[in-house]
């Protein structure tokens, strides 16, 4: 991971709103990675209206300025994303003793949304995927700062606006679906598109939720399963 996001923060330019790679040092064993200093906070949550307003500037920013994308050697977001968005078919093949009512009743739905979903995934901007509110910095001036960037692909100039709006939802407080409709960045999708991201999502969330947690990593499953319970509502409603 930490190898992948340094040839990619290394290609990204100065306009981007991320932090800057100071240098990298690699023995074939440890990898250490120095970013210029951000004197900031993550926004808060529940998120907060000016600081989602910012972000979401910021984001309608970084995905100008990385278009077309300046790094050649990541992966689409396509291919990136397919085994996670198959997550739907790997839980139809071999439910779960617990899964969300609505859900299994509309697995059918759901597959095919998230396979609508991943092929719809094309463009050339440099996309960072894993965007949040704890791989995002303000600093005092309301600044954002994106950090993390180890999953970074080429996808569509609207996708980590779309991906951001899962952290919103999850944690309340605004009403994702008039923002989807509202930002300029989303509002020309197409809703179907849309739904399939979030359908492909929720099956990754809610297959990995069933499994072991990754070593080191003990709390990942139960925040994968409440992304996973904050996007079926919206499904159901997207998917009447």
């Amino acid at each position: 991971m930490h190898r992948a996001e340094a040839r990619t923060a290394a290609a990204l330019p100065a306009s981007a709103p991320t932090p800057r790679l100071l240098g990298c040092h690699d023995d074939g064993d440890w990898v250490a990675l120095v970013f210029s200093d951000v004197d900031g906070r993550h926004p808060a949550t529940p998120w907060r209206t000016d600081e989602l307003t910012r972000v979401l500037k910021a984001l309608e920013v970084m995905a100008a300025v990385l278009t077309p994308s300046p790094v050649t050697h990541v992966p689409t977001a396509a291919d990136l994303l397919a085994e996670d968005f198959a997550g739907w078919h790997r839980i139809a093949a071999d439910p779960p003793a617990v899964l969300d009512p609505w859900a299994r009743e509309h697995l059918d739905q759901l597959r095919a949304a998230a396979d609508h979903g991943i092929a719809a995934l094309t463009g050339d901007t440099l996309c960072h995927v894993d965007v949040r509110a704890d791989n995002l910095l303000l600093d005092a001036t309301g600044t954002v700062t994106v950090v993390d960037w180890p999953w970074a692909c080429r996808g569509p100039a609207w996708l980590d606006t779309a991906l951001l709006l899962v952290n919103v939802r999850l944690h309340g407080g605004h009403d994702t679906e008039s923002l989807l409709r509202r930002l300029p960045i989303t509002a020309e999708v197409d809703p179907m598109t849309l739904t399939g991201v979030y359908a492909g999502l929720a099956g990754f969330f809610a297959d990995g939720a069933r499994r072991p947690p990754p070593k080191g990593i003990p709390t990942v499953r139960a925040f994968q399963q409440a992304q996973a319970d904050a996007l079926l509502p919206w499904l159901a409603t997207r998917l009447r």
